[in-house]
């Protein structure tokens, strides 16, 4: 009963009244604080939207106001910090955002039950590799950042992309593993290189959405000043505490999110 009266407010309150406007920007907060600091919070920003009656491929473009202006925040603080590099940062941003423009135009055609169990198992694999070798993720593999960008490391970020372009639940974790697996970056360095990157490859999948006419646009831009607000404080936070801090986040937003996909599939 509770919840039902909840809905029926969300969906019929004017968006620009003194409450929805607290929970808009209040919410967008909490998520851009979360998906700064590790990810995956996009999940929270679809269950408002769709509370508030939007389909959720309405959700999904309307989350994206707020997503670039968050990690564009977040990428210009890293950098005036000192750690994001840009040269390294582009290696794996071209092919995560070449892979986004498939994968907006493409998710129709994706088994997502399939692609969410793969996942899940993806994930609890690495959360084994976070806690069984993790000087691996606080130090990173100085060694690797010498080896050239293959063609293997290539196809790895162009289908994490392609994951990026229609959903962006997750993907800011998936671009962490791979840029310290296989770029040999440390957390630190690699959770920088995960705002440049969500950052360069959601304009495409904007412009996508937003042709299609799929763009709430009053209420992107009313939740993305809780993105941003947030942005700034997960990446003060962050570079405060430093790498051992986001590792314990990403684990504890992994075993929820990994919670989560099971139990939608089970």
């Amino acid at each position: 009963m509770i919840f039902e009266n909840i809905t029926a407010y969300l969906q019929n309150a004017d968006v620009f009244s003194l409450p929805m406007l607290a929970i808009l920007i209040t919410v967008g907060f909490i998520v851009g604080f979360v998906n700064t600091v590790a990810g995956s919070a996009t999940a929270i920003t679809y269950m408002l939207f769709m509370a508030m009656g939007m389909p959720v491929s309405i959700a999904n473009a309307t989350s994206r106001v707020g997503v670039l202006l968050q990690f564009t925040t977040s990428s210009i603080m890293f950098k005036k910090k000192g750690l994001l590099n840009f040269r390294e940062a582009f290696k794996i941003a071209v092919p995560v955002m070449i892979g986004s423009v498939f994968g907006a135009e493409f998710a129709a055609i994706i088994n997502q039950h399939v692609f969410e169990i793969v996942l899940a198992i993806f994930l609890i694999i690495m959360i084994f590799f976070m806690f069984y070798d993790a000087k691996l993720f606080m130090k990173g593999q100085p060694h690797k950042k010498l080896e050239k960008f293959t063609v293997i490391k290539w196809i790895a970020f162009l289908l994490i992309g392609f994951y990026g372009g229609f959903t962006h639940i997750g993907v800011g974790i998936l671009i962490i593993f791979a840029s310290v697996l296989l770029v040999g970056m440390n957390i630190m360095e690699a959770n920088a290189v995960k705002q440049f990157a969500v950052m360069l490859y959601t304009p495409v999948a904007l412009v996508v959405f937003a042709v299609q006419g799929q763009i709430n646009w009053e209420v992107g831009l009313i939740y993305s000043i809780g993105n941003v607000l947030g942005a700034i404080v997960g990446t003060k936070t962050t570079i405060r505490l430093g790498g051992n801090f986001i590792r314990w986040c990403v684990v504890a937003i992994i075993v929820i999110f990994i919670a989560q996909l099971i139990l939608k599939n089970v």
